[in-house]
């Protein structure tokens, strides 16, 4: 069982988006009208962050600092360079493919009348309601094979993002290992190197844990609280002496 803390904006959208990406490819393929529902609303809600005007350029500027980061690795001793070949040429290929998308990531969907009435309506509790979306009422209707066509062609346009996002996230959480670490009465904290680019922690506890993590963390320092689950509605902090797995993750 793994907690992952972002310590940055652009760490926080991957990990968002990888989330909404994940929820998205799970319910697609279902053969249900609320399992197309929920397939949507994860596609809806991938537009909107989306629409944010500096994704695109962000995106593009981190694989620009990771291939400038790694690339000088291939003259270290004891380097898989065709590991590393082949992680930079994924790195360009991605970069190349979100440059060659026109406008703002998501533009097309964003610009769809059905998609946007469904945002706005689903936006109010209950508000999916046939009465309120006839349009969408006829559609979840439609024959599953041709749902899936267009929830597909929706997701093929943003399918360069997704991509993006995982080549990014997989080069963050494997730019280290985890370590063993003690936790004292439940509690854990250090201080990050000032010189380095610390993008996310992860803890990793045992499946069976009757405690789970609370991370929080700035620029300098960060902090772990392990909390007692025995209680859900009023969890504290266990008085336990615990070990745990940690990976900060620096790139």
């Amino acid at each position: 069982m793994i907690f992952e803390q972002p310590l940055n904006e652009k760490c926080r959208t991957l990990l968002r988006l990888s989330h909404l990406f994940e929820q998205l490819d799970y319910h697609l393929p279902q053969n249900n009208p609320w399992e197309a529902r929920a397939a949507l609303r994860a596609l809806l809600d991938i537009s909107v962050i989306l629409a944010r005007a500096d994704i695109k350029s962000e995106l593009i500027k981190e694989m620009d600092r990771y291939h400038l980061s790694l690339a000088p690795m291939a003259d270290l001793p004891n380097v898989d360079r065709d590991r590393l070949q082949h992680i930079l040429q994924n790195l360009e290929n991605s970069q190349r493919a979100l440059r060659g998308i026109k406008g703002q990531l998501g533009a097309g969907l964003r610009s769809s009348e059905f998609l946007n009435s469904v945002l706005q309506r689903t936006a109010i509790p209950g508000g999916g309601f046939d009465f309120d979306l006839p349009q969408l009422h006829y559609w979840l209707a439609l024959p599953q094979a041709e749902r899936l066509l267009q929830l597909d062609d929706w997701r093929s346009e943003i399918a360069a993002v997704h991509e993006a996002v995982e080549l990014l996230l997989g080069l963050i959480r494997n730019s280290t290992t985890f370590s063993p670490c003690q936790a004292n009465a439940g509690f854990y904290s250090q201080s990050l190197p000032s010189e380095a680019s610390v993008q996310m922690i992860r803890v990793r506890l045992p499946a069976d844990s009757p405690v789970y993590a609370e991370i929080s963390g700035g620029k300098h320092r960060f902090s772990i609280r392990f909390m007692d689950s025995s209680d859900w509605e009023h969890p504290v902090q266990t008085a336990r002496n615990l070990g745990f797995e940690l990976n900060v993750c620096i790139i």
